[in-house]
């Protein structure tokens, strides 16, 4: 029986789910992938020499159509027949391409190798390379940037307010360009001899969290408003009684969240094991409403805008930023990741231990006792968020 070949509308009900997948195969060594992140992905798999089935990543999709990935497959095919490793050939060719490639090209290439296969969360990087490098250097030939160029746009962040983010995008740019000279896309890297000084300066630690008052305007002002919208409400109010980091909730999946036994399992990566969250009540009734307005998706916080072309089958790391912007809450600048530090702040107020209070906002312990001592404190952390969540209860979060 002669199997049915896959179709583009299959590739399109995989992803759908919304569910990882193994590599599947298509036919003729090409083999289509889901991985955890929702991101999709075509492969070829070949032998060569004494290796026995090489891997090569031939595009994302739906970025990359199923006949684009055929076309491709078919080409590393006849490379492999005439002798020619095709990772190898296909890097020396996009090298020769890329020396006279724009700025962006290249920054997309070390983000997609080096980047998003290693980072815990590549979107923070993403972000920095979107909002503020590609605009200012993304169109120019990357062999003709200029430190002048470079040095205009740090100073330009650094003076809209974000020192911090001027040092990264300098990082950015320097390990861009290191990328390239490896690959000898340019010859000569004009960030060469940049620092901080150049950019942000020395950076300080940030000190704002929200005191019990502001906690109490900003959850009125939450539920007063009629654009905030409830999902980012319940997002800011989890964050602040999880003590969890923002990406860490809003790629939070359902299969992870036992509400009956009051458990998430957050899986920190790949090789760790999860780390388990205790949920308060409050918090699980806050679950319970978010799981009816999911609509059976297998996200907690699934992306707002249906499209095959969307970055993130989630809510994407902008969308909360730019809601608390805009959101009139009448109190002094604070950013997200700033609730974090608010949630340990009070954490202590309330008389939890220093040693507890970090195991709540999942930090290390360091020196000896962190390496000796391996007890999650599972009960004391439950315990602590509970006394947590009758404090926000308190100030007015319930609602």
């Amino acid at each position: 029986m002669v199997k049915k070949a896959i179709t583009d509308l299959q590739l399109r009900a995989w992803l759908k789910r919304g569910e990882p997948m193994p590599a599947k195969a298509l036919g003729d060594g090409l083999y289509f992938r889901i991985r955890d992140s929702g991101t999709s992905q075509f492969y070829y798999r070949y032998r060569f020499g004494s290796k026995n089935g090489k891997w090569y990543f031939l595009g994302r999709y739906p970025d990359m159509s199923l006949a684009e990935a055929r076309d491709e497959a078919r080409e590393c095919r006849v490379l492999v027949r005439r002798g020619i490793d095709p990772a190898v050939e296909k890097q020396r060719a996009k090298a020769e391409a890329l020396q006279g490639a724009r700025f962006a090209t290249v920054a997309d290439e070390w983000f997609a190798k080096e980047i998003r296969p290693r980072y815990k969360h590549p979107d923070v990087v993403e972000r920095v390379l979107r909002k503020w490098v590609k605009p200012h250097l993304g169109d120019s030939p990357i062999g003709d940037v200029t430190p002048m160029q470079v040095d205009r746009l740090l100073g330009e962040i650094a003076r809209g307010g974000a020192p911090t983010v001027s040092n990264d995008a300098l990082r950015y740019i320097q390990r861009i360009f290191r990328y390239a000279r490896k690959r000898h896309i340019v010859g000569l890297n004009p960030v060469a001899d940049f620092d901080q000084s150049d950019a942000g300066g020395q950076e300080s630690s940030r000190e704002r969290f929200l005191s019990g008052h502001e906690l109490r305007k900003l959850f009125a002002a939450m539920s007063e408003s009629r654009s905030f919208g409830r999902d980012n409400e319940l997002a800011v109010k989890l964050l602040l009684l999880l003590c969890v980091r923002k990406m860490e909730l809003l790629s939070a999946r359902w299969e992870d969240m036992d509400l009956v036994a009051g458990l998430w399992r957050l899986s920190v990566n790949k090789s760790a094991r999860p780390t388990e969250i205790p949920l308060p009540a409050l918090a699980i009734s806050w679950l319970h409403e978010l799981q009816v307005r999911a609509c059976k998706s297998a996200f907690v916080f699934p992306a707002r805008r249906v499209s095959m072309r969307k970055r993130f089958p989630h809510v994407g790391p902008d969308t909360l930023n730019r809601a608390l912007e805009e959101l009139g809450h009448g109190l002094a600048p604070f950013t997200v990741h700033d609730l974090r530090r608010t949630a340990r702040s009070h954490l202590s107020r309330i008389g939890v231990t220093a040693d507890i209070a970090e195991r709540c906002l999942n930090h290390k312990i360091r020196g000896v006792q962190g390496t000796y001592d391996r007890h999650d404190y599972f009960f004391e952390r439950q315990n602590a968020l509970a006394a947590w969540a009758s404090e926000l209860e308190a100030m007015g979060a319930s609602g």
